[in-house]
């Protein structure tokens, strides 16, 4: 199966989700990857079955201009309703300045984050997407995400605990940040299209992990409608 992969922005490198679905190569997958979305262009849509989109609205990590303009919010919308499927992973989830309707689409966004740290993460229902996937715990962005669709049917929980240092992030310190569970991964449908949405995947480390790659090749399927 051939796969689009959108990805790379200032804070997220897209050679991690590079490297981190080069493994399924053995399983079938195929990707093409675009890193500068000056390269995109709605008419890409059609040409795959499923959409694996990691990046936040930065055309590349040298050019954070916004990419997610009206017209491409509603090609991605266009995509699914025909039956597109729509893979968000971390960074995906990170809204724009202007993109509402996408925001809608994906069923979330993101809100913040402590200090990178141990995050652990468990399927909570079971779903073709999470079947076969255990508990994992890597070191990892803990995004926290507020859901926006009444009908996101999560599927993922994570977990991390309480921290009382200073961020790395100056300009927004994270003091005394207690321990949190947040919703991991959802999915939704909208028209003949599906979505899935999964929020670890800041370093390479969670996409090699065994259980985040049954995780993938899971939602693969999944929005393929297999």
């Amino acid at each position: 199966m051939r796969i689009l992969l959108i990805c790379d922005d200032y804070w997220h490198p897209g050679q991690v989700p590079i490297d981190g679905v080069a493994p399924l190569s053995q399983q079938g997958f195929q990707f093409d990857v675009i890193t500068n979305a000056n390269d995109f262009s709605p008419e890409k849509l059609s040409q795959y079955p499923v959409v694996l989109l990691s990046k936040c609205d930065e055309v590349s990590k040298e050019d954070r201009q916004p990419w997610k303009t009206e017209a491409v919010q509603r090609s991605f919308i266009d995509y699914v309703e025909g039956g597109g499927g729509l893979i968000v992973v971390h960074t995906g989830t990170v809204p724009g300045k202007d993109t509402q309707a996408l925001e809608k689409l994906i069923g979330c966004k993101f809100t913040g984050h402590p200090n990178a740290c141990p995050v652990t993460v468990q399927p909570v229902k079971p779903h073709p997407v999470t079947e076969g996937v255990g508990l994992f715990c890597e070191v990892d962005e803990h995004y926290h995400i507020e859901i926006t669709e009444n009908d996101a049917d999560v599927l993922l929980a994570s977990y991390s605990a309480a921290q009382g240092e200073e961020s790395k992030y100056q300009e927004d310190p994270y003091n005394n940040v207690p321990a949190a569970i947040c919703a991991a991964g959802f999915v939704r449908t909208q028209g003949k299209g599906r979505v899935c949405v999964i929020t670890p995947g800041h370093n390479l480390a969670v996409w090699q992990n065994p259980q985040f790659q049954k995780l993938l090749v899971n939602a693969l399927n999944w929005c393929a409608g297999k």
